[in-house]
């Protein structure tokens, strides 16, 4: 991975099987909540409400994780979050989770940058300029 964005999260009971395996299903809810926190570190907001009444938000458009060990109750996991691409209207995050020296997971998840206005459809439009410059930045520290 390029440049990384790191942050932990705690396995509570409530995300484990019968076998005490963190359920797959998890892990999709951890790359959310992985990007939540990217974005909230560069200063910057996944649901964007706009004083005209519209919002920007980052629907995905794709998502899949790969499973390479399992996590357990209480294990403390460490997402490794990366711009894998960003493109005019989207962004490609890969996310690693790590026990300590063991890779639990790795996944992707694509979004796109959308305008919601009250009853219109939503409609994919371009980074605007002052998330696009916070992610170039982190891109090239």
């Amino acid at each position: 991975m390029n440049e990384q964005f790191t942050t932990t999260r705690r396995v509570q009971f409530n995300e484990t099987d019968m076998a005490g395996i963190v359920h797959f299903v998890n892990f999709y809810l951890y790359m959310e909540q992985t990007e939540h926190e990217f974005f909230r570190w560069l200063g910057l907001k996944t649901i964007d409400r706009q004083q005209d009444g519209s919002v920007i938000s980052w629907p995905r458009v794709s998502a899949s994780c790969s499973f390479d060990a399992p996590a357990y109750y209480d294990d403390l996991l460490e997402a490794r979050l990366a711009v894998q691409r960003k493109g005019v209207k989207s962004l490609t995050f890969q996310i690693e989770f790590w026990r300590d020296e063991t890779q639990i997971a790795h996944g992707r998840l694509k979004t796109v940058c959308c305008l919601f206005r009250p009853g219109e459809p939503m409609k994919s439009i371009e980074i605007p300029p002052e998330y696009a410059a916070k992610i170039d930045e982190f891109a090239t520290t």
